[in-house]
């Protein structure tokens, strides 16, 4: 059973959320032959000053968002 796990920065919409967990559901089925039902998403939000790049904080490169 595929197990799918995604961390994102926090601020997406429940609309959104749910349409990525549909389409990485049907990408991943189509792949791999798997049936749909068996395949498992996960999304892990961060916030802004828990993900970092280049040492530096998300929320200072992008203090607006």
């Amino acid at each position: 059973m595929p197990f799918i796990q995604v961390t994102l920065l926090e601020g997406r919409s429940v609309e959104q959320k749910h349409a990525l967990i549909r389409r990485l559901t049907e990408a991943v089925a189509e792949e791999v032959g798997g049936d749909p039902q068996r395949i498992r998403v996960a999304l892990y939000e961060v916030s802004a000053d828990d993900w970092g790049i280049g040492g530096v904080p998300m929320s200072v490169l992008r203090p607006h968002g």
